[in-house]
């Protein structure tokens, strides 16, 4: 019966996290760039009663094993880069990507981590950062007397300065593309880094090799469908009480058999 119980508790393990990833995806539902998070589930270990070509005492050999499972475990999770929903913004710095790419920013510590949100602005010496103050890479700076900037969709950035007719190019957005985006590393602050999963970054100029092309004063939404995690969301929590009334039984039938002696 020890079984029963460690088994049931898998249960409850993975449909509480089932639960985590759940709630975390529907938190983010305005989200800038976010994408879907889903787990994804195996099948542990199995105890052979009776193997294969095992023969019965009548003399006849089944045609299948008996084995029993031991429970389930959390072993990955998969992030859906499908793209979210596209909305027109004002700001001239608000970008988005309409393909696969990703922007670059260079943190802190001199590396490069990669992100979907593309809310840009100036720092106080002209330089493109993102929200968390984080300098676009390769590094652009506009000048302070630029009354206008104009962004291509292959990433090409122009300026207008007072007085002038004339659109002046200081420099071009590069995108990143990875052979598994799903294997990116999240960090939080809507950021991603490689890991060994995900390759390394393939840089590309923006509409090039599916990268994507830079949609000027647009943004990219979540891509969380609030329908779906709300059935993702009842389905789990049917699972756990089911998994809880597995205790419950296994509880009673331990209960009875503790109670035989005394009977």
């Amino acid at each position: 019966m020890d079984k029963t119980l460690h088994t049931a508790a898998s249960g409850l393990n993975a449909q509480q996290r089932y639960v985590e990833i759940i709630s975390n995806n529907i938190a983010n539902v305005n989200t800038t760039g976010y994408k879907t998070v889903r787990p994804e589930f195996q099948d542990m270990l199995y105890e052979t009663l009776r193997p294969a070509g095992a023969i019965n005492h009548n003399g006849t050999e089944p045609l299948n094993e008996v084995q029993i499972g031991s429970g389930v475990e959390l072993v990955g999770t998969a992030k859906n880069f499908r793209q979210g929903d596209v909305t027109e913004s004002v700001r001239e710095l608000d970008l988005a990507i309409n393909g696969d790419g990703f922007f670059i920013v260079q943190l802190p510590d001199g590396s490069q981590a990669f992100t979907r949100d593309g809310t840009f602005s100036l720092n106080n010496v002209g330089e493109i950062i993102n929200s968390q103050g984080y300098r676009l890479d390769p590094g652009i700076s506009v000048p302070d007397d630029a009354v206008e900037i104009q962004i291509s969709k292959n990433g090409t950035i122009q300026i207008l300065r007072e007085n002038e007719v004339t659109a002046e190019t200081i420099g071009q957005i590069e995108l990143a593309r990875f052979v598994n985006p799903g294997g990116l590393r999240a960090m939080g602050e809507n950021i991603y880094i490689q890991s060994p999963a995900s390759g390394s970054p393939i840089f590309e100029e923006p509409g090039t090799n599916n990268t994507g092309q830079i949609l000027q004063k647009y943004l990219e939404g979540s891509n969380v469908s609030i329908v779906e995690e709300m059935v993702n969301m009842i389905s789990a929590q049917r699972a756990y009480e089911l998994n809880s009334k597995s205790v419950q039984t296994a509880d009673t039938i331990l209960g009875s058999a503790v109670n035989l002696k005394r009977q």
